[in-house]
């Protein structure tokens, strides 16, 4: 009457538990992408906030305009980064419930399973607001004709 689990358990469950930890790797590079993209966002936003309070005129109405679509964009890829943790997170609850139900002979396929499609509904959700925050930025990244057609001053000649 050993009610301790055999190495040999133990190893098939670790077997089992390998491509969850896997796609936990796969999600936390996600997530290391997201965070850089948050970071760029705010740098920019934080060295526009400086300049909006001195700039004028037409100058002044582009910053604005570029602020607002970098608020947006924060909050955007902050819900990239909320989607992808809880995936990360119902990802380690497979984990969990995988040993769990080999060391107390529990029957919890099915919760493991709906816990496993959630994950990957919270991924897909979260590869989806990513690219609502690329198309985003690619929106208002463009150079300007000004600066674009922009031809040096030619020397006055001496």
């Amino acid at each position: 009457m050993n009610s301790l689990p055999q190495v040999s358990q133990v190893a098939q469950t670790i077997q089992l538990a390998l491509a969850p930890v896997f796609l936990l790797a796969g999600i936390g590079a996600f997530l290391n992408v997201c965070v850089g993209r948050l970071a760029r966002i705010i740098d920019r936003a934080r060295l526009l906030e400086g300049k909006i309070l001195i700039s004028r005129g037409r100058e002044h109405d582009r910053m604005v305009a570029e602020i607002r679509v970098l608020d947006r964009r924060m909050s955007v890829v902050n819900s990239a980064i909320f989607l992808t943790v809880m995936s990360a997170g119902a990802v380690c609850l497979v984990v969990i419930l995988l040993f769990a139900g080999n060391l107390f002979g529990a029957h919890l396929g099915t919760l493991i399973a709906i816990l496993f499609s959630l994950s990957m509904l919270l991924q897909a959700a979260a590869f989806g607001t990513f690219i609502q925050e690329i198309r985003l930025a690619s929106r208002i990244i463009h150079i300007r004709n000004e600066v674009l057609y922009h031809e040096a001053e030619a020397e006055e000649a001496s």
